[in-house]
């Protein structure tokens, strides 16, 4: 029997599928910390049960992105707030090559606000 979590892979479009596949094996291999999980309809991510990061695709802009918790707490280039008050957003296209090393910069922000809090 298929979660909503696997259903929310298998039902999105190419190239969407296949980057969030990818995105998701990359941010779950960054760290052993790290889980996923359905919450509020949405695939989460958790470092030591606590939410840090999510993946959903930009409305207007139909392109896939990360959205950071603490992202009022973090600053990188690649990170925008747009109409949000503390969640800063990092936008990908889904029809290039992930920027590994970008997103795991991010990553490892995101990861040290959160075992900061811990």
């Amino acid at each position: 029997m298929l979660t909503e979590l696997d259903s929310f892979y298998l039902q999105q479009h190419e190239p969407s599928k296949s980057f969030f596949c990818a995105l998701r094996e990359l941010i779950l291999k960054h760290d052993t910390n790290i889980t996923h999980a359905w919450k509020y309809n949405m695939p989460f991510f958790l470092y030591k049960g606590k939410i840090f990061c999510y993946i959903w695709t930009h409305k207007k802009l139909q392109q896939p992105f990360i959205g950071f918790n603490e992202g009022k707490r973090m600053e990188h280039p690649n990170l925008i707030f747009e109409n949000r008050s503390r969640i800063k957003i990092m936008i990908l296209d889904a029809q290039k090559e992930l920027s590994v090393n970008v997103i795991e910069e991010v990553l490892d922000i995101a990861i040290a606000l959160v075992k900061h809090d811990l």
